[in-house]
């Protein structure tokens, strides 16, 4: 329940969002994002402290954290473009997807480690302030706003927030390769996120493991997209970034079914395998965030993005739903195998299709001023 206060805002809300991202100051909207997720935290240590929080003030304090990472998230990424050459988004969205695997190797044994020796309220304060190391650099950073503002102080007229709404709508109903994506990616997220879920049931049940095989597994996995991500980094991907995507979608699903197909007790090959899905996930998440990135204009890749967010927040709960039908009618290690066909299949169905392999050619300047105009 805590995790869905946080996640249903973040679907609800994020087009909205998105529309006033391109409206507002960018290094504003992130500075206030985490100023208020970092309120939000100060409040439940104040609880905590006083030894009166209930279950229901962890809930509240979850909603409002999703509400300021409806916020953050698109803002960060759309702020990179404004920032970074294009030749550099695989490299930069690799980055972060080495970041994101450092997290996943460096914070449970460091949040058990705190938990050991500090009080709730004194982890809740280190919270506090990494949130304040985040807003630190931000007071000093120029972000440049996109080209758009220019135009409207030149013309004198603004468009209201449901009239931006309308626009990013249509930019991506009129765009053939890019709903396609959009829609493929979410069906992904709606087979590939059941499927980490699985992973302890899977240890459990299919491979008879304990404990600690489960937490080699998530190890070996967070380390896998170290490297992948590092490799993106340094490499960049192929030229035309559908590639990598489609590359990684391919070998990524043969790993799911790999997984789904491993034999009883055999813990070192599913860690094997469970390294080489954690080394494709950056090439095909950071590939196709830089796609998005490179294709979409920045005046508008704040509602594009949050659509795309808003896209896999409703199909992550669909696929969970019937992933857990699924596992209870056949077991968990079904689900894998389905979930590898899907994605294998996803690689080669975009291959097929002209308007998605050709989609970083679109002139999508001509798109947004046909729409405004």
């Amino acid at each position: 329940m805590a995790n869905m206060m946080e996640v249903v805002p973040r679907v609800i809300i994020s087009p909205l969002a998105g529309a006033l991202i391109d409206r507002w100051n960018r290094r504003l909207v992130l500075i206030l994002s985490d100023a208020a997720i970092a309120l939000g935290i100060v409040v439940l240590a104040a609880l905590y402290a006083m030894g009166i929080v209930q279950i229901w003030h962890i809930y509240i304090i979850m909603l409002f954290r999703g509400l300021g990472g409806a916020f953050h998230w698109p803002a960060m990424q759309a702020s990179t473009t404004l920032l970074v050459p294009e030749r550099h988004y695989g490299r930069v969205a690799g980055m972060n997807q080495t970041i994101q695997g450092l997290v996943v190797i460096v914070t449970p044994p460091l949040g058990a480690l705190l938990y050991g020796l500090l009080s709730m309220q004194g982890i809740l304060m280190i919270e506090i302030l990494t949130a304040l190391l985040a807003i630190g650099p931000l007071l000093f950073i120029a972000i440049p706003q996109p080209e758009r503002k220019q135009h409207e102080m030149a013309s004198g007229r603004q468009p209201g927030v449901i009239e931006d709404l309308r626009t990013g709508f249509q930019f991506v109903r009129g765009w053939p390769g890019l709903v396609i994506t959009l829609a493929i990616g979410a069906v992904a997220s709606m087979m590939a996120t059941p499927a980490y879920a699985l992973v302890p049931l899977l240890v459990a049940e299919r491979l008879n493991g304990q404990v600690m095989d489960l937490a080699w597994i998530q190890l070996t996995f967070g380390i896998g997209v170290v490297v992948g991500g590092l490799t993106l980094s340094l490499w960049g991907g192929f030229k035309r970034r559908i590639h990598t995507v489609i590359l990684a979608s391919i070998l990524g699903g043969m790993g799911f079914i790999t997984v789904g197909l491993i034999p009883e007790n055999a813990i070192r090959l599913a860690t094997g395998v469970a390294f080489c899905l954690g080394f494709l996930h950056p090439l095909l998440n950071g590939s196709l965030m830089a796609m998005f990135q490179a294709i979409v204009p920045a005046e508008i890749q704040g509602r594009v993005f949050t659509l795309m967010i808003s896209a896999i927040g409703i199909a992550n709960p669909v696929g969970l739903a019937i992933a857990g039908l699924v596992g209870d009618a056949w077991g968990v290690h079904v689900w894998f195998v389905l979930c590898g066909i899907v994605t294998a299949a996803i690689g080669i169905f975009l291959f097929f299709i002209p308007s998605v392999m050709h989609i970083e050619e679109r002139n999508t300047l001509k798109i947004t001023t046909t729409i405004q105009g």
